[in-house]
């Protein structure tokens, strides 16, 4: 066997990043003290919205990963993982978790964006409008996934559309007007660790740790790096950067 095997995948990739990302925690604790506020005074909280959503994107994201894998959208090297349960391998729950947690502590690191004056004076019924928008637009995405579920080439494209939908819908539903108002820290929460995500995802793909079905995918590529799997880790750093946003955003409110 040559390549790598999905434990030392994650090993080389995964829990290095976990582990830079905490070691930078000190300093930016030290250097960005009283501007880094996902931390900064609240990192009790914040760290168990974090373990909240690591517990709820395993038990969101295993039915639909097991279900792929029977499909055979995707698939895993002979000899590249240790154990199963289910159709996923053990280290396919541990990503989902990893991910979770890298993307929440390079978060971490980021200061909140400042007021907006322009939105600040702006009442309920627009803010509420924004809502309205959100909940279309992932409603759209639904019926977009739907489609593409229909067609063998853009099953996978479309099981993440449906799939991602309703997380979507109700993350916009509770607070699209907070979310638009931190756009910034929103947009560079989910962007860099979904570029480093998709970087090493290609780098599995190449050593063969998992292979993609040319039944179910549309061929399209970026970098070597098929659509579907960028596709997939922005809108889940979507998912894990909203979510503590708008945990952040509801504790603020209650105090």
């Amino acid at each position: 066997m040559t390549g790598l095997t999905y434990p030392q995948f994650h090993a080389a990739f995964v829990f290095p990043a976990v582990l830079a990302l905490l070691a930078a925690a000190t300093v930016s604790r030290r250097l960005a003290r009283g501007r880094t506020v996902w931390v900064e005074g609240a990192s009790r909280s914040y760290w168990f919205d974090v373990a909240l959503l690591v517990g709820l994107a395993v038990a969101y994201t295993t039915p639909w990963d097991n279900f792929l894998i029977a499909q055979g959208v995707w698939s895993y090297g002979p000899d590249r993982v240790l154990a199963r349960i289910g159709y996923a391998p053990v280290s396919e729950y541990a990503f989902f978790a990893a991910q979770t947690v890298v993307t929440a502590l390079w978060l971490s690191h980021l200061p909140a964006d400042p007021p907006n004056p322009d939105r600040r004076s702006w009442g309920l019924r627009s803010r509420n409008r924004e809502r309205l928008a959100g909940i279309g637009f992932a409603g759209a995405l639904f019926v977009l996934g739907w489609w593409f579920l229909q067609a063998d080439p853009t099953f996978y494209l479309g099981a993440i559309l449906a799939w991602a939908a309703p997380v979507l819908a109700l993350q916009w539903a509770v607070g699209a007007p907070a979310l638009l108002d931190r756009y910034r820290t929103v947009l560079l929460g989910v962007a860099v660790p979904s570029l480093y995500l998709s970087i090493i995802d290609r780098i599995a793909i190449h050593q063969g740790v998992w292979e993609l079905s040319h039944t179910y995918t549309t061929g399209v590529t970026v970098a070597g790096l098929p659509v579907e799997e960028a596709l997939f880790f922005v809108v889940t750093n979507v998912f894990v950067v909203q979510g503590l946003v708008l945990a952040r955003w509801v504790r603020d409110k209650w105090r």
